[in-house]
């Protein structure tokens, strides 16, 4: 899908469908999180960034602590 940004007073906008809104079940009142990896724009859920953020946490934890066996079983 191509989009182009439309003005909206002083700024523009982007526009996006509602079944696209409704497929993510974003609504008027969501919170999202927009952020930039320098190239792309990202906008997700405020929700469901949390919990990716917190599963990464997680997952690091892991890691950290059954190195040693994750590298046996490896070998």
């Amino acid at each position: 899908m191509i989009k182009r940004l439309t003005t909206h007073g002083n700024s523009w906008a982007l526009i996006i469908e509602k079944a696209v809104l409704d497929l993510l079940k974003i609504t008027p009142e969501t919170p999202l999180e927009i952020v930039t990896d320098g190239r792309n724009i990202i906008i997700s859920p405020v929700g469901k960034a949390k919990r990716e953020k917190l599963f990464k946490s997680a997952l690091t934890k892991v890691n950290k602590q059954h190195r040693k066996t994750f590298k046996a079983l490896a070998e």
